[in-house]
């Protein structure tokens, strides 16, 4: 029966036996990505409208920061997975860094710079201020942009306005710096406001 060391000795001696050295090993020839040539695209932000000259595969997210220089939109995870480049098309809460911009042509896109009119703040960005709804504030604009849609879904589905309920509809919206119950209250507070 063989010991331990001789059997590690062999099984590392079959793995080395199995691996190619990089230098001997056929190189596949490395193609290059080519880009596609730029296509206009009319986007309608905030209320007004941009012509651009995008590459096809620039995301939303892209085209706002990058292009049209609304650094609000927060590239968080840039997978969709922590809600911080939240926007609003057509009223519905959207990922910016899952959508390609020219998918997005004939919508109403609302970024957080879009919530304020004429110089005051949107009900839901007071709210956050007077609840302390955020710490270091990256994830705020995607929260405040989620929780706009959120009172739009819940009026429209006539839906309760329990504390769980607001927590799962703002379930895709991650905060790092953990204020959940204050971002909870503060959506609360604007609701109960509504009627």
């Amino acid at each position: 029966m063989p010991d331990r060391r001789s059997f590690l000795q062999s099984a590392l001696a079959v793995v080395g036996a199995t691996q190619v050295p990089a230098a001997t090993a056929a190189a596949a020839p490395v193609r290059e990505a080519v880009a596609a040539p730029p296509r206009p695209v009319h986007l309608h932000i905030n209320g007004r409208d941009y012509q651009l000259s995008l590459e096809p595969r620039v995301t939303l997210l892209d085209a706002l920061r990058e292009h049209i220089g609304l650094s609000g939109t927060k590239k968080g995870c840039d997978r969709g997975q922590c809600g911080a480049c939240t926007v609003l098309a057509d009223g519905r809460r959207i990922n910016a860094c899952l959508t390609l911009a020219v998918m997005h042509e004939g919508q109403r896109i609302t970024t957080i710079e879009g919530l304020a009119q004429d110089g005051e703040l949107a009900p839901l960005q007071q709210a956050f201020l007077e609840h302390d709804a955020f710490q270091c504030g990256y994830c705020t604009p995607g929260q405040i942009c989620s929780a706009t849609a959120l009172l739009e879904e819940m009026r429209a589905d006539g839906a309760g306005l329990s504390d769980a309920e607001i927590r799962e509809r703002m379930s895709g919206n991650l905060c790092r710096c953990g204020a959940y119950p204050h971002i909870v209250a503060a959506i609360r507070a604007v609701a109960l406001r509504r009627g």
